[in-house]
């Protein structure tokens, strides 16, 4: 792996302090998820009042409602916000809480559930999710932030995407049918379609410059994105670094071939992969978008950087 830090990163990931938690607040949007998010955030607030934990439970409207509420958490003193949903609620809390060092805690109820993977959180059981939150094992993490073009700034805990990727999401944005999973499907064949290399520009933090052809980057706070897709498999969520996967253009047909090997993070042997390891960078290319967390982040050209140790996470002890 190429390094391109601008000195010493924060240095491993250390070990969960431990924090007495009494009162919590549970941010959940009703409509995530088929309604599996609102499920899932009932049965763990009923868990953590049986552990003797007071819940104040509240729903976002939309993302601009759920960053208020995470907001007024964080000013009304509690021990804790608690967040029920997938890697976009979660994004939204990081919004509010990076910096604040009031704790994060969360119940998985996503498609994706990244962040729950790199964390080792527990999946497909909000009891056992809402335990981990009442242990208060308190671990600090780093975030990323992005700048984008447009003058927008915000952090994120996981992957920050452009290229193909942003590509495949612009396009399942636009469509209307079919819904789920399956229009996100839609969205990959139509793109392949258009397949076709990528300009990119990379500076990064000391000085080197990558310009070349790519079909997509890929900036990792942590491992992974998609739902399990090990984009960055070497990157550390507490190191004070964020790693690069850059892969260069390739035809459709040897794409299609490539993409399953993300999976178990093979793909960084491939001869048109090349990786790097920065605390900052600025990354351009015409006319593509970035998204963070999964979710839009703006147009390029972005400045990204780490916040080292920027975010308290609960974690299993």
């Amino acid at each position: 792996m190429t390094a391109g830090a601008d000195g010493a990163g924060a240095g491993g990931t250390g070990e969960p302090q431990r924090r007495e938690i009494r009162t919590v607040v549970v941010l959940t949007n009703p409509a995530a998820g088929g309604g599996r998010a609102d499920l899932a955030a009932r049965r763990a607030t009923a868990r953590l009042r049986d552990l003797g934990i007071e819940v104040l439970a509240v729903s976002g409207n939309d993302p601009d409602d759920a960053v208020r509420l995470a907001r007024e958490a964080v000013g009304r003193g509690v021990d804790a916000l608690v967040v029920a949903g997938g890697d976009g609620m979660i994004a939204l809390a990081i919004q509010a809480l990076a910096g604040t060092g009031v704790p994060l805690g969360v119940i998985p109820a996503g498609t994706g559930n990244d962040h729950a993977r790199e964390y080792g959180l527990p999946l497909k059981d909000p009891e056992a999710a809402a335990e981990v939150v009442a242990a208060g094992h308190v671990l600090r993490v780093d975030t990323g932030r992005v700048e984008t073009a447009d003058g927008v700034g915000r952090f994120f805990g996981s992957v920050l995407a452009a290229g193909f990727d942003s590509l495949v999401s612009d396009r399942a944005n636009r469509l209307r049918r079919p819904r789920g999973r399956m229009r996100y499907n839609l969205a990959i064949l139509l793109e392949l379609v258009r397949l076709r290399p990528l300009p990119f520009r990379l500076v990064l933090a000391d000085g080197t410059v990558v310009e070349r052809p790519l079909t997509l980057a890929a900036i990792g706070n942590t491992r992974s994105y998609g739902g399990g897709m090990l984009i960055c498999p070497e990157a550390d969520h507490a190191d004070g670094l964020l790693d690069i996967t850059l892969v260069g253009a390739m035809r459709r047909r040897r794409l299609v071939r490539f993409f399953p090997t993300v999976f178990k993070g093979t793909h960084v042997r491939h001869p048109e992969v090349s990786t790097h390891r920065t605390a900052s960078l600025r990354i351009e290319s015409a006319g593509i978008n970035a998204y963070t967390d999964g979710d839009f982040a703006g147009p390029l050209p972005a400045e990204v950087r780490v916040v080292p140790k920027s975010l308290s996470l609960l974690v299993p002890g």
